[in-house]
């Protein structure tokens, strides 16, 4: 078994983004993963931190900050108390030589600083502003808070997840924060674009968690529409194809098995040992078999749960069948096509000695993204950063006075 690739940083590496600066207001993971792909590919990215440190900081693991570590690599830190006016004068500072600036303070918060877009295009006319918030800079919800949860659950997402005689089910994972992130990050390209190929203005990105995961749902306002019914919870089985779902091996693993296509839906049920079932008025469609998944399945289930997991794998990859493990993380990190992708890597951790991580995504042939640093200290770069901007003597008097804070080392 290989080991995860050893990875180490090469602090002045280029990138297609040298030179894009970006202000980071942002706290938690849709603000941080959303820089995080600016920095990957080599822009400037300054986070400006409480002198607490972001609040993605105190989501750790046997006190290691895992998020943060893996969320801010390839970003500098500073730390400012945005109470005081010297505070908010240095974000203004930093915003008029920045390309981009990320916030997810709740609606209103900005404009209550002096921070206002209007004030910040005054400044710098070609800046784009993403604001991330839950519900959106309008509309009845806006003053309201906003975390991923609250989102995964309004969408409609968590009413399709899980078994119709079970609970609705969250992800157990940051997704309505990483669509988010994701389609903002898309969409800061298409206003730099603007700006920069047709002299456009900046402009400001109204980003609210809800948007792009209720986009996710697709056609099911359509589908409601022309049916006046709403989607049950199915567990792994598909509505839209069958067969698709989990079943259990004899070892007692688990394998996925989808067949969303005519040709390996007939290819499941001969290899499986029910080629006649191919011409059966049950199985012969796919909307046949996704009225009949639930027989369809005990098929299926009974055939995979004779055999081991390998067994089953090595079977249906010779037959040509779209099949794989169900994995947890402790498998995933040691399997050998992950390690030979280079999909996990390690890097240097001042903590863990190595940090196993995900490498830049996605990988460019000409231009690709590259590791410069680790995630930063709270205020690691208030110097390097602060001092040529203030000059030593108000940098220093902004020190004493705690407005530029010198952080903590964890």
């Amino acid at each position: 078994m290989k080991k995860p690739t050893q990875k180490s940083f090469t602090p002045n590496a280029p990138g297609p983004l040298n030179g894009i600066r970006v202000v980071d207001l942002s706290r938690l993971v849709a603000g941080n993963v959303l820089t995080l792909q600016l920095a990957d590919f080599g822009a400037e990215v300054i986070k400006v931190e409480p002198p607490e440190g972001d609040t993605l900081r105190s989501w750790r693991v046997k006190g290691v900050e895992t998020a943060w570590k893996v969320y801010s690599r390839n970003k500098k830190s500073i730390a400012l108390d945005l109470r005081a006016d010297a505070g908010r004068a240095i974000v203004r500072q930093l915003a008029a030589s920045a390309a981009i600036l990320v916030e997810s303070f709740r609606p209103g918060v900005l404009e209550d600083m002096g921070l206002s877009p209007a004030e910040l295009h005054d400044l710098n006319p070609k800046l784009v502003i993403v604001r991330i918030s839950g519900w959106g800079q309008d509309g009845r919800y806006r003053h309201k808070p906003g975390f991923g949860t609250l989102i995964e659950g309004y969408s409609g997402f968590a009413s399709m997840n899980g078994f119709a005689d079970r609970e609705p089910v969250l992800p157990p994972m940051y997704l309505a924060d990483c669509m988010a992130a994701l389609n903002g990050y898309g969409a800061v390209m298409v206003a730099l674009r603007e700006v920069e190929m047709n002299g456009g203005r900046g402009q400001v990105l109204d980003l609210p968690l809800f948007d792009p995961l209720f986009s996710m749902l697709g056609p099911q306002a359509a589908n409601h529409k022309l049916t006046g019914e709403v989607k049950v919870r199915t567990g792994s089985r598909s509505t839209n194809a069958a067969p698709r779902n989990v079943y259990q091996t004899r070892d007692g693993r688990w394998v996925c098995l989808s067949a969303s296509t005519q040709g390996m839906a007939e290819r499941v049920l001969a290899k499986i040992g029910h080629p006649e079932l191919i011409k059966d008025p049950r199985f012969a469609t796919n909307i046949e078999r996704v009225k009949h998944g639930e027989e369809l399945d005990r098929l299926i289930g009974d055939f995979i749960a004779a055999r081991d997991l390998e067994e089953n794998l090595e079977y249906f990859d010779q037959a040509g069948v779209t099949i794989g493990p169900v994995y947890d993380i402790s498998q995933i990190v040691q399997d050998d096509y992950v390690l030979e992708r280079e999909a996990l890597i390690e890097i240097p951790d001042e903590e863990m000695g190595e940090l196993p991580t995900h490498p830049v995504v996605p990988r460019f042939s000409e231009t690709p993204g590259t590791l410069r640093a680790a995630a930063p200290r709270v205020g690691q770069h208030n110097e390097a950063l602060l001092k040529p901007l203030l000059g030593d003597t108000e940098y220093a008097k902004l020190c004493d006075a705690g407005v530029i804070s010198k952080g903590r080392k964890k």
